[in-house]
């Protein structure tokens, strides 16, 4: 096996080098083949080195000499990595500005087999090098190597000089503009760039071209360079005047200006006004704007004034043209007041139900539900939400009606303008037709078509004269014990469906056809699957919640995430682990809003607590096992439904948007390392876990050397967050042989 191992690094390292990358060497030594170039850059090692920063090294070398040298880049637990962030050291070779004669690229991870530390073999010339590292999920570090000629360090700095020109008088001074080009010279690095300002105050810009003044007066104009080992010159300057030509221009610059900022009712400006003056001449040009706060001293205008005090002002102003002549002084005034205090309550809530009672307080026929809200701390609702048997979020616009036969519970919330969102709170009722309450429902099932096993007929799940929907009454979670048997019973609800007038003819054939396509009752369809999630509380028990967030387990059965407490973290069945299995199950994107649910079941990870290094011990699955995606939000994330994260993506072209507030079922079949992903009986995803990987760079905590995951383990439902709600429900798996 070792021999093997050394055949395949020798492959690697080949195909590596005619990519032009540089491999790293083990244990912080040079290569086979390698060793007089190591020996004779042993007088120049450059290290970086890498922690738990996301976006700076926490040491890089800044100046090199040019020649061969060694790189070390060190990622460990010894240079402070307590998170085990994979880190990158990569030269660019795509910037002009930049040399491009040294391809590195190496990913350093503190588990891997080189613990973090690796060493690469290269020959640097005079100039810049740029390197970065670029980070999965975050953002990117980067610097800047200078590399100066022979063993001697470029301290001497760069020569500048200054030259103006243009049209000058007989006193010397330049009439209408002067232009200033700026030179610089390095015999060591080289120049790197020109700086010049304007003035004793003026701020240093790069220069790229001769800097035209054109402002009526006397001037300097200062001026230094740098070179590329980071030498710079002293600081020069050249004076000049510049005067306006000759001119009959008797005519002040006509000026104007405008005072910016958010008010409030009353007209005054929160914390802040900005005014902008300007001004125009026809003549021989403005020169010069000015303004005063108030009774202070004139200032030259060179851009929006803000003034942030609190209270009244009066800001004035005037312009002067070439030729001298100076406007008429203008004001505006305004007053600034502070920002109210900020709104951090969130609005009161209150619910009445309305409607008329029988003996036992249930409401006869149907149940009138009136929400309000009100804010007392100044921002105003923004809007009410309700929630109807655990279902989404919707927009309260109205009392809502409740008409359905049995108990109901309505959750209800208010947002404040300030962004303030009131706790859910509830109220529970029972509403019963007549005087007779309606019969219990086989089964529970709100999708708006009927579907049987996983096969969508297309009829709408209407309700029924007896207010069960029909698809309550095809029983097809039941365990049927053969297909006849399960096929006579839906003719036989189908037959009363048809007398009563719920069912039209088309529809009838409609539904029977699935119910002959779904299989059920037939050998190897539904026998074999234990059910470890069944709706009740004791099997819900059996499950453990790790990390963050939450689930909450439904009347009707059903478990709906974040609802209790936020964050990230995992539902996970710790019974027993599996291997080659059938996953079945139902969803519903509950999201509030407009958005989405965020979510995933995770397969085939190992036992959570075998990991106690790991912090947040939902990260468990994340590293060692497959999430299979829910998640269908047209932006945002790329990995949609049927996506297996981080390795096999599926897009919305494939699958499409799921209807929010509907139950989908979902199958994960798992056979060796091949995974079927199918969606209301609808193959989405197929999927081979060879070790190829979809992250770029390619995670390097995925464990096994040759990529492979683990070939059993445990199954999780993830909650990703408050807002991303998901609802699950009916969960069954059956091992395969």
């Amino acid at each position: 096996m070792r021999g093997q191992r050394r055949v395949w690094a020798a492959l690697l390292a080949a195909l590596l080098m005619m990519f032009g990358l540089q491999t790293a060497s083990a244990a912080g030594q040079p290569e086979a083949g390698q060793t007089g170039k190591a020996g004779a850059a042993a007088a120049q090692v450059l290290t970086w080195t890498a922690g738990n920063d996301i976006d700076k090294y926490l040491s890089a070398p800044a100046t090199a000499v040019a020649g061969p040298a060694t790189i070390v880049f060190e990622n460990s637990a010894a240079t402070g990595n307590t998170t085990g962030m994979p880190h990158t050291l990569t030269f660019a070779t795509s910037d002009p500005e930049f040399n491009n004669d040294v391809q590195l690229n190496i990913l350093a991870n503190p588990f891997d087999a080189q613990g973090g530390r690796h060493t690469a073999e290269v020959t640097l010339t005079p100039g810049r090098y740029f390197y970065h590292c670029t980070i999965p999920g975050h953002g990117a570090m980067q610097g800047i190597l200078v590399v100066t000629e022979g063993s001697g360090e470029d301290t001497t700095a760069p020569e500048a000089t200054a030259e103006v020109a243009g049209t000058q008088n007989t006193e010397g001074a330049y009439v209408g503009s002067a232009s200033v080009a700026v030179e610089a010279t390095d015999e060591g690095s080289g120049v790197d760039r020109i700086e010049y300002a304007i003035g004793a105050d003026g701020a240093w810009q790069p220069y790229t071209a001769p800097v035209v003044v054109d402002q009526v007066g006397t001037h300097t104009v200062r001026y230094r360079a740098l070179d590329k080992a980071g030498n710079v010159s002293a600081v020069k300057s050249v004076g000049f005047t510049v005067v306006a030509p000759q001119s009959d221009d008797t005519t002040a610059p006509q000026t104007s200006a405008t005072v910016n900022g958010e008010k409030n009712a009353d007209g005054a400006y929160i914390d802040m006004a900005t005014v902008t003056v300007s001004a125009s001449d026809t003549g021989s040009g403005v020169n010069t704007i000015e303004y005063a706060v108030g009774s202070g001293a004139w200032q030259t205008y060179s851009g929006p004034v803000m003034v942030h005090q609190v209270g009244t002002h009066t800001v004035r102003y005037r312009a002067t043209d070439k030729a001298g002549n100076v406007s008429a002084v203008k004001s505006v005034g305004f007053t600034v007041v502070s920002a109210p205090p900020q709104d951090t309550t969130p609005p009161v809530t209150g619910v009445s139900v309305e409607g008329s009672k029988n003996s036992d307080g249930a409401y006869v026929g149907s149940a009138k539900v009136t929400v309000s809200a009100t804010d007392a701390h100044g921002s105003g609702i923004a809007g009410i939400e309700y929630s109807l048997d655990g279902g989404p979020y919707l927009a309260y616009t109205q009392p809502v009606v409740v008409d359905r036969a049995g108990r109901h519970t309505v959750a209800y919330r208010a947002s404040d303008k300030a962004g303030n969102t009131s706790a859910p709170l509830t109220v529970s009722f029972t509403v019963v037709t007549g005087q007779v309450p309606a019969p219990p429902c086989p089964e529970y099932d709100e999708r708006l078509t009927v579907i049987v096993g996983e096969v969508d007929s297309g009829v709408p799940n209407r309700v029924t004269n007896n207010r069960c929907r029909i698809g309550e009454l095809i029983e097809d979670e039941k365990e049927w014990t053969s297909s006849a048997l399960f096929l006579k019973h839906v003719k036989g609800v189908l037959d009363k469906l048809r007398k009563e007038g719920v069912l039209d003819q088309r529809e009838y054939r409609a539904v029977n056809q699935a119910a002959r396509q779904s299989g059920i009752g037939e050998p190897g369809q539904t026998d074999g699957y234990r059910k470890i999630l069944d709706g009740s509380a004791a099997a819900f028990a059996k499950w453990q919640q790790v990390g963050g967030g939450s689930f909450a387990l439904n009347q009707d059965g059903s478990i709906t995430s974040g609802t209790t407490k936020s964050g990230l973290g995992m539902l996970w069945f710790p019974e027993r682990k599996y291997g080659d299995f059938s996953l079945k199950l139902q969803w519903r994107d509950d999201a509030p809003g407009a958005g989405n649910a965020n979510s995933g079941v995770f397969v085939r990870f190992p036992q959570i607590h075998d990991h106690p290094e790991e912090t947040r011990p939902e990260w468990v699955a994340i590293k060692y096992g497959h999430e299979v995606q829910v998640f269908d939000s047209p932006t945002g994330d790329m990995y949609k439904t049927g996506s297996v994260y981080g390795f096999d993506r599926v897009g919305l072209a494939g699958a499409g948007v799921t209807q929010k507030g509907t139950w989908n079922d979902y199958e994960i079949r798992v056979e060796g390392q091949h995974y079927s992903v199918l969606r209301n009986g609808v193959l989405i995803n197929e999927f081979d876990n060879t070790g190829g990987q979809d992250f770029t760079p390619p995670r390097s905590d995925d464990p096994g050397t040759d990529g492979r995951r683990f070939a059993s383990g445990y199954v999780g439902l993830q909650v990703h967050g408050t807002t991303d709600v998901v609802s699950y429900r009916d969960v069954r798996i059956k091992e395969l042989p």
